[in-house]
């Protein structure tokens, strides 16, 4: 199974630069119709067929996207946070981190307003893998987040936002519609970073630490100074012509 999907990327990676050469000469006098406003806006690229690469959704809609990483620390108020408030929010888990404790997540997707999502299956710089390696991390995940939760991500996060083409055709080898990248990150580090202003479509970032309840809380506090209400990722992303 894996072998054929590595095949299926190298095949598409071939198509890719045959592509590529033609679009340079086509795309000449392109640039202005409503898939290259929707490449632009999500990092996509017309006419490849790769999974566009999304760090803010173009929407008239007075929304935003809370995504949450990792999987490592299972915070108990922050469940209770988005179960009570009834947060959609995207989950873009490792598969280790929630193997010893899936049931925190179970709770969240049976009873809550989440989806799981691909994180890859050990964090790694994707673009600095082979063929094979991509396809063990993104399709391993995919797999053992479908055997986890009965159903498979069709969202990719990949690790520290790096990614090239080479990834996003291993993405789509592995049944993934998009890459999701983000606008602002809200995660507290060595210290809480400073707080800005939401805009329709902005995607904020949030890991599972231990100071995963607060910055939730920050990052909601921040849609609602701004007239904007959390999202699911998923709809939006197909009403804006995305997937």
């Amino acid at each position: 199974m894996g072998r054929s999907r590595v095949l299926l990327a190298a095949l598409a990676s071939l198509s890719l630069a045959l592509g590529a050469a033609g679009s340079a000469q086509a795309g000449a006098g392109e640039g202005d119709g409503p898939a290259a406003a929707a490449a632009e806006a999500g990092g996509g690229r017309p006419g490849v067929g790769l999974p566009p690469v999304v760090s803010h959704v173009p929407t008239q809609e007075k929304v935003v996207f809370i995504t949450i990483d990792d999987g490592w620390n299972h915070d108990p108020e922050a469940a209770r946070i988005l179960l009570e408030q009834r947060v959609p929010a995207s989950l873009f888990l490792l598969p280790g981190a929630t193997a010893y404790d899936t049931g925190y997540f179970t709770t969240l997707a049976e009873q809550g307003r989440v989806t799981v999502e691909n994180h890859t299956v050990s964090h790694p710089d994707l673009t600095a893998l082979d063929a094979a390696g991509k396809d063990a991390e993104v399709c391993g995940a995919g797999e053992q987040l479908e055997a986890a939760f009965g159903r498979q991500p069709k969202l990719l996060r990949p690790p520290y936002g790096v990614l090239n083409d080479d990834v996003r055709l291993a993405a789509k080898a592995c049944g993934v519609q998009a890459v999701i990248t983000w606008t602002h990150d809200f995660t507290t580090w060595s210290g809480t970073p400073a707080t800005p202003r939401l805009k329709s479509g902005d995607i904020v970032l949030l890991h599972f630490t231990p100071t995963l309840a607060a910055d939730l809380r920050r990052a909601l506090d921040a849609a609602r100074a701004a007239g904007l209400k959390p999202a699911a990722l998923m709809p939006h992303l197909k009403a804006a012509g995305l997937l």
